[in-house]
């Protein structure tokens, strides 16, 4: 009795088991066995970045707008990934320190019927004074080196003003007395229980003005100029 003749292209004796369901929420590993960055990220693991870039401003590595920058951006990070790209440059745990920034010496501003205006690029760890006497005082805090994550201000105008330029993503808390005068903070708030850089503000203004103001506040015109043509220079590459 003939047997018969199996399908064309396929022996009697192949069984292909079914292919086991995937969910999509499982992503595959890659072939070379390394951590996929695509995983997305936990809040542990942004704390403990954050942790990392205050340790590597305890060093040095960081001045205050970096620090707030990248403090921010770790706390929005969505994937392992992203937070990778925020410490790329920096070493890691446990790595020799740098050499701190040198002390800021000068801490005390004062203007008296003038100007003075003061970009801060040393190591910050005590409080700094500002004082206006029917002058003019800016002083920039996004350059300073600040271990601590913190810096203190006792600002006192009297009929003059003061300008306090701090980094994008600080917190800012202002207490203090504001006589016949005006005071006002103009910063992006960060979300509440985030560890992010602050800035105490002591105010004692009497007929003046004092701000706090961050870079994304101060000289916005500036900053959207600068924003184009760098869009249009990126265009034209």
């Amino acid at each position: 009795m003939s047997q018969p003749t199996p399908p064309q292209g396929r022996r009697p004796s192949e069984h292909r088991p079914a292919a086991p369901s995937e969910s999509p929420y499982t992503s595959a590993a890659p072939a070379d066995g390394a951590a996929g960055g695509s995983v997305r990220a936990s809040d542990a693991e942004r704390e403990a970045v954050v942790e990392g870039l205050r340790v590597a401003s305890v060093e040095g590595r960081l001045t205050f707008e970096e620090l707030a920058e990248r403090t921010e951006a770790a706390y929005l990070a969505v994937t392992r990934g992203d937070l990778e790209s925020v410490t790329a440059d920096l070493p890691g745990m446990g790595a020799p320190g740098a050499d701190p920034a040198p002390l800021q010496v000068k801490r005390r501003f004062t203007a008296i019927m003038g100007d003075c205006k003061e970009r801060i690029s040393g190591r910050v760890d005590q409080q700094l004074e500002a004082l206006s006497v029917m002058g003019d005082i800016v002083l920039d805090l996004r350059g300073a080196q600040v271990p601590s994550g913190e810096v203190s201000v006792v600002a006192t105008a009297v009929m003059g003003d003061v300008k306090v330029i701090v980094p994008d993503g600080v917190n800012v808390e202002m207490s203090g007395y504001c006589v016949m005068g005006d005071r006002s903070v103009q910063v992006r708030e960060a979300r509440e229980g985030r560890r992010v850089p602050l800035v105490r503000v002591k105010a004692q203004v009497v007929m003046g003005d004092l701000k706090i103001v961050d870079d994304e506040h101060h000289a916005p015109v500036r900053r959207a100029l600068a924003s184009w043509w760098e869009g249009r220079k990126a265009r034209r590459d």
